[in-house]
């Protein structure tokens, strides 16, 4: 599960995790949501001493309007994916995208699942960050890592 599309550091940090073993991603990302995500994301701008992303988070496309480059984000990082030597495939998830991991874990029978994000004190805080919550969700071991750099 990602948030953005992954940096050519994250491609080469996620296929090198099990060294030369085959691995095919399923990748679910989820477009930015609503008005209400936006505080919290501003917070945790400013945690990282991000004060000019901050200012500009009303700048962002959210909702309806974020779903093109969210799936431009999403091509993006397939194609960086599949060009590392790796199957990739994945689609947008729009509502419940725990159940949609859930049910994409159960189908396929995944063996682990990765949640790639930047850092997000406030969920992170009160655990509900993604990966929290897809670890009493899934079923399947839940590695969280951080994104390498912006994309």
């Amino acid at each position: 599960m990602i948030e953005k599309a992954l940096t050519s550091v994250d491609v080469e940090f996620v296929t090198t995790l099990h060294g030369e073993e085959a691995v095919v991603f399923h990748v679910l990302l989820q477009p930015r949501g609503d008005q209400a995500d936006r505080l919290l994301r501003a917070i945790d701008d400013i945690a990282l001493g991000d004060l000019d992303d901050a200012a500009r988070e009303g700048e962002t496309p959210e909702g309806e309007a974020a779903k093109e480059p969210a799936q431009q984000a999403l091509s993006v990082s397939l194609t960086a994916l599949r060009a590392a030597g790796c199957e990739a495939e994945g689609r947008l998830v729009e509502d419940h995208p725990l159940d949609a991991l859930k049910a994409l874990v159960d189908e396929i029978g995944a063996d682990e699942v990765i949640v790639l994000t930047d850092p997000h004190y406030v969920e992170e805080f009160f655990h509900r960050d993604w990966a929290s919550r897809a670890r009493h969700k899934v079923g399947v071991p839940v590695l969280k890592l951080f994104s390498h750099s912006k994309a």
